[in-house]
C-alpha cells in the first residue's frame, strides 16, 4: 500500500461551495438535457406523441449530498421542508391535497370561507388522515388520489403515519411525497421548554365541536404556510449517507437553478446535517438519466483521524475488521455453533485423581435373552392345528345331531 498522505482538517467556514462552480454545472446540465430529448432515438422508433420541449420542462434537477457519516442511524419517517427563491410549483392550474389531523371540518370551512380565491382554487381536497385510510385504503383508490393533484402537504402531527396508510403508491418515488405543514399553534418556550398550560385554565367539554379548534394556528399563518410549503423543496432523511432534493426542472434557466442550489445547500448543512460542514463530502447537480456533475467536493474523506492509515502501514492491521476488534479486547467472536475457531488451541483436558473400586458406580446386568428353538416351536404348531381339527368335527356332529 503506498503511503497516505496527511489529512488536515480545516476550520468551517460559512459555505464552502464556490458559486462560479455551481453556475457552470448547471449551464452544462441543461445543455446536455436539451440536447439529449433533441436527439433521434437510438432504436430509430420515433415517438409521435413526444414534444422535445414538454419533455425538457418537466425533467426534474436533483441536488445529492453525500455525508461521510450516515446522517441518521435509524429510519426518521419524519420529513422536512426548505423554501426556495425560485418555486417548483408556480402554475395556476396545480392541484393541491391537504391532509389534516382529525377533525377536518374546522380546515375544510377555513379554506372555503377564509382563503384567497387564487389558493382556494388550488386546494382541490382537504381531508384527515381517519377519513383517508377510509377512503383510500385499496390500491386503486390510492393510485387515483394520487394522479388527481400535483402536489400533497400533510400536518406535521401526522405525516410519520403516512406511510403506512398510503404504501408504496405515494412513497416508492420521490415525485409526490407529502410536504409537511405546520398547522398547531405552537406553545411558547423559555429556554428551549415548552411552559406548561396553567390548571384551570382548560375547561373539558362533554362533547368536542368539529367546527371549532383551539389548537389551530389562525388563519392567516396558515396561508402562509401552505403558499410556502407549495413551492418548497421536500427533504427526505434515510439512514444512509446519500439525500437527493429538487432543486428545479431543465427547462429554466440555469441561473435559477444555481439560486436555487445555494440557498439549499446553506439550508441543508445547517438544519439537517450533524456536524454541519465537517461531515459533508460531496455536492453533485444531476438528472433522471445524465451523469453528476460536480458542485462541491472536499479533501478530507474522513470525519476523523481514526480511519486514517498512518503512513508506512497496511489498511488490514491499521483498519481490523470486527472480529480482529474482538480477538484484540479479548472477546470471543461470533463463530456459530457449528464451526470451530481456527485461531483457538484445544485446551488440555484435566487430569482427574483415581477412584477407589468400592466408590465406583455398579454397572447393570445386562438382560440374557433365551436360546431359539425351532423344533419344539414346529413340534408346538402341530399339535395346536390337530387340536383345533378336533373341535371342529366334534362341532360337526354336534350340528347334524
Amino acid at each position: 500500500m503506498s503511503p497516505s498522505a496527511a489529512v488536515t482538517k480545516t476550520a468551517e467556514t460559512t459555505v464552502p461551495v464556490n458559486p462560479d462552480q455551481t453556475l457552470k454545472a448547471c449551464k452544462a446540465l441543461v445543455a446536455h438535457i436539451k440536447k439529449a430529448a433533441a436527439a433521434p432515438p437510438k432504436d430509430g422508433k420515433q415517438n409521435l406523441l413526444a414534444d422535445a420541449e414538454t419533455t425538457v420542462a418537466e425533467t426534474p434537477v436533483w441536488l445529492t449530498l453525500t455525508t461521510k457519516n450516515h446522517i441518521h442511524e435509524n429510519n426518521r419517517l419524519q420529513p422536512g421542508k426548505i423554501a426556495l427563491p425560485n418555486p417548483l410549483n408556480t402554475s395556476e392550474e396545480v392541484s393541491v391535497c391537504l391532509i389534516t389531523a382529525d377533525p377536518q371540518r374546522y380546515y375544510k370551512n377555513a379554506v372555503a370561507d377564509e382563503f384567497p380565491e387564487e389558493l382556494r382554487k388550488k386546494i382541490g381536497r382537504v381531508i384527515d388522515l381517519t377519513h383517508l385510510k377510509a377512503k383510500f385504503k385499496a390500491y386503486e383508490a390510492q393510485r387515483k388520489l394520487f394522479s388527481e393533484h400535483d402536489v400533497f402537504l400533510a400536518d406535521d402531527r401526522i405525516i410519520n403515519r403516512l406511510p403506512k396508510a398510503l404504501g408504496k403508491t405515494f412513497f416508492k418515488t420521490t415525485t409526490k411525497r407529502p410536504i409537511p405543514v405546520v398547522l398547531m399553534a405552537q406553545r411558547e418556550k423559555v429556554d428551549g421548554k415548552r411552559v406548561a398550560v396553567p390548571k384551570g385554565f382548560m375547561v373539558k367539554k362533554n362533547k368536542r365541536d368539529p367546527t371549532e379548534n383551539a389548537n389551530a394556528r389562525p388563519t392567516a399563518e396558515i396561508v402562509k404556510e401552505v403558499e410556502k410549503a407549495i413551492g418548497a423543496a421536500l427533504v427526505h432523511l434515510t439512514p444512509s449517507t446519500n439525500t437527493a432534493i429538487k432543486v428545479g426542472y431543465a427547462g429554466w434557466e440555469p441561473e435559477k437553478i444555481a439560486e436555487n442550489i445555494t440557498v439549499v445547500v446553506k439550508e441543508l448543512v445547517e438544519r439537517f446535517v450533524p456536524q454541519k460542514w465537517s461531515n459533508v463530502r460531496s455536492f453533485y447537480v444531476k438528472g433522471p438519466e445524465t451523469a453528476a456533475l460536480p458542485v462541491y467536493q472536499t479533501d478530507e474523506l474522513w470525519l476523523d483521524e481514526s480511519k486514517v492509515v498512518p503512513n508506512g502501514q497496511e489498511g488490514s492491521s491499521a483498519l481490523p475488521g470486527k472480529r480482529e476488534q474482538k480477538l484484540i479486547k479479548g472477546e470471543k467472536p461470533n463463530i456459530g455453533k457449528k464451526r470451530k475457531s481456527l485461531d483457538a488451541e484445544p485446551e488440555p483436558a484435566a487430569e482427574e485423581a483415581p477412584v477407589a473400586k468400592e466408590d465406583r458406580p455398579k454397572k447393570k446386568a445386562k438382560k440374557v435373552l433365551p436360546e431359539s428353538n425351532d423344533e419344539k416351536l414346529d413340534k408346538e404348531i402341530a399339535e395346536r392345528k390337530a387340536r383345533l381339527k378336533k373341535q371342529k368335527a366334534s362341532a360337526k356332529k354336534a350340528v347334524e345331531v
